[in-house]
Protein backbone atom coordinates (compact mmCIF):
# COMPACT_ATOMS: atom_id res chain seq x y z
CA UNK A 1 0.00 0.00 0.00
CA UNK A 2 1.49 3.16 -1.21
CA UNK A 3 1.02 6.61 1.01
CA UNK A 4 1.20 9.94 0.31
CA UNK A 5 5.32 10.54 1.50
CA UNK A 6 5.78 7.73 -1.83
CA UNK A 7 5.13 10.49 -3.73
CA UNK A 8 6.95 13.33 -2.41
CA UNK A 9 9.15 15.38 -4.78
CA UNK A 10 13.02 15.57 -4.29
CA UNK A 11 14.77 18.92 -3.65
CA UNK A 12 16.67 19.08 -6.84
CA UNK A 13 18.68 22.05 -4.89
CA UNK A 14 19.57 19.60 -2.40
CA UNK A 15 20.79 17.29 -4.69
CA UNK A 16 22.88 18.71 -6.99
CA UNK A 17 24.41 21.35 -4.33
CA UNK A 18 24.26 19.46 -1.39
CA UNK A 19 22.06 22.56 0.66
CA UNK A 20 18.67 23.02 1.10
CA UNK A 21 16.54 25.31 -0.61
CA UNK A 22 13.85 28.13 0.94
CA UNK A 23 11.37 25.59 0.43
CA UNK A 24 12.73 22.05 1.50
CA UNK A 25 10.39 20.83 4.29
CA UNK A 26 7.08 21.95 2.73
CA UNK A 27 6.02 18.53 1.53
CA UNK A 28 6.36 17.17 4.45
CA UNK A 29 4.95 19.56 6.90
CA UNK A 30 2.15 19.24 4.70
CA UNK A 31 2.26 15.35 5.11
CA UNK A 32 2.58 15.97 8.80
CA UNK A 33 -0.39 18.36 9.27
CA UNK A 34 -2.43 15.42 7.17
CA UNK A 35 -1.44 12.78 9.38
CA UNK A 36 -2.40 15.32 12.74
CA UNK A 37 1.41 16.00 13.97
CA UNK A 38 1.04 19.88 14.34
CA UNK A 39 3.83 20.82 16.30
CA UNK A 40 6.21 18.20 14.33
CA UNK A 41 4.81 20.46 10.57
CA UNK A 42 5.66 23.75 12.42
CA UNK A 43 9.38 22.49 13.41
CA UNK A 44 9.63 20.88 9.84
CA UNK A 45 8.75 23.98 8.30
CA UNK A 46 7.36 27.08 10.50
CA UNK A 47 6.05 28.90 7.46
CA UNK A 48 3.21 26.12 6.89
CA UNK A 49 0.71 27.94 8.84
CA UNK A 50 0.94 31.54 7.74
CA UNK A 51 1.12 29.76 3.87
CA UNK A 52 -1.71 28.17 4.47
CA UNK A 53 -3.87 31.21 5.80
CA UNK A 54 -2.44 32.91 3.16
CA UNK A 55 -3.79 30.48 0.20
CA UNK A 56 -7.52 30.08 2.14
CA UNK A 57 -8.03 34.03 2.50
CA UNK A 58 -6.71 34.43 -1.30
CA UNK A 59 -9.11 31.90 -2.80
CA UNK A 60 -11.92 33.19 -0.65
CA UNK A 61 -11.08 36.60 -1.94
CA UNK A 62 -11.28 34.90 -5.23
CA UNK A 63 -14.70 33.67 -4.61
CA UNK A 64 -16.25 36.45 -2.72
CA UNK A 65 -14.27 39.79 -2.60
CA UNK A 66 -14.27 41.63 0.72
CA UNK A 67 -12.78 44.68 2.37
CA UNK A 68 -8.98 44.78 2.79
CA UNK A 69 -8.16 41.49 1.24
CA UNK A 70 -5.68 43.62 -0.58
CA UNK A 71 -3.95 44.36 2.52
CA UNK A 72 -4.01 41.49 4.48
CA UNK A 73 -2.62 39.01 1.62
CA UNK A 74 -0.15 41.39 1.54
CA UNK A 75 0.49 41.60 4.93
CA UNK A 76 0.62 37.57 4.95
CA UNK A 77 3.04 37.53 1.72
CA UNK A 78 5.41 39.82 3.83
CA UNK A 79 5.36 37.99 6.81
CA UNK A 80 5.62 34.65 4.88
CA UNK A 81 8.66 35.92 2.67
CA UNK A 82 10.36 37.27 5.83
CA UNK A 83 9.81 33.62 7.93
CA UNK A 84 11.12 31.21 4.63
CA UNK A 85 14.04 33.51 4.80
CA UNK A 86 14.66 33.42 8.11
CA UNK A 87 13.90 30.04 8.31
CA UNK A 88 16.96 29.50 5.23
CA UNK A 89 19.48 31.46 7.18
CA UNK A 90 18.71 29.54 10.55
CA UNK A 91 19.44 26.38 8.58
CA UNK A 92 22.23 27.30 5.91
CA UNK A 93 24.24 29.16 8.32
CA UNK A 94 23.66 28.48 12.07
CA UNK A 95 22.58 24.75 12.24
Amino acid sequence: MSSLDDYMLPCLNKKFFGFECMGCGFQRSLSLIIHGEFTSAFYMYPAIYTLLLLFVIITINFFKNFKNANTIIFILAVLNAVVIIANFIIKTFLI
